[in-house]
């Protein structure tokens, strides 16, 4: 197996997080040489100005982050997205934030059973939800609550304005779905 493609997709998955060296040891399974040789190897293949990303260590993490060269293009890619519409997946997201704000990322992808990661990137940079400050949770998630520019992107003067949430029934025919009239004869 080749380990440099395995931190390679390590560092991937972990976005923008990273990982401390720590971790990559215990990962890897390897030992600090064997790292910083993996690492050289990494940054090596990124040395190529085909390549549009690079690693960087921020604090003790190791993360892939895009080439600063590169920064024009990003910026355009940002613009046009801030005037995109939101996404059903968004709006989803913005939502679960605005009813129980503050919140974390993890309770978000609990209540939305998949991870919101991305959708709150583009959230924070549509400038719709913000990092309120750090949840008292095990790790001290990041908490986020919607913006002003939220309000006014829904028309709303203030939080109170929000919808009431209707709770959902279940109905006579949702209780009752292993005697429906459609049954074996």
């Amino acid at each position: 197996m080749e380990l440099v493609g395995v931190l390679e997709g390590l560092l991937f998955i972990n976005g923008s997080a990273g990982l401390s060296y720590q971790e990559l040891l215990e990962l890897l399974n390897v030992d600090e040489i064997a790292l910083k040789e993996l690492i050289e190897e990494l940054n090596s293949i990124y040395s190529n100005p085909k390549r549009g990303i690079r690693l960087e260590v921020l604090g003790n993490r190791l993360k892939l982050v895009t080439k600063p060269e590169h920064k024009q293009f990003y910026q355009t890619l940002v613009q046009k997205e801030e005037n995109s519409k939101l996404s059903p997946s968004a709006l989803e997201t913005l939502a679960i934030i605005a009813y129980n704000e503050p919140i974390t990322r993890i309770q978000i992808d609990e209540i939305r059973g998949v991870d919101s990661s991305y959708i709150i990137r583009k959230l924070l940079s549509k400038n719709l939800i913000y990092e309120v400050g750090k949840s008292d949770m095990v790790g001290r998630p990041n908490l986020y609550s919607t913006t002003d520019q939220f309000l006014d992107y829904f028309g709303l003067s203030s939080r109170e304005e929000l919808p009431d949430l209707i709770p959902l029934e279940e109905s006579d025919e949702e209780k009752d779905l292993f005697t429906s009239k459609y049954q074996e004869i």
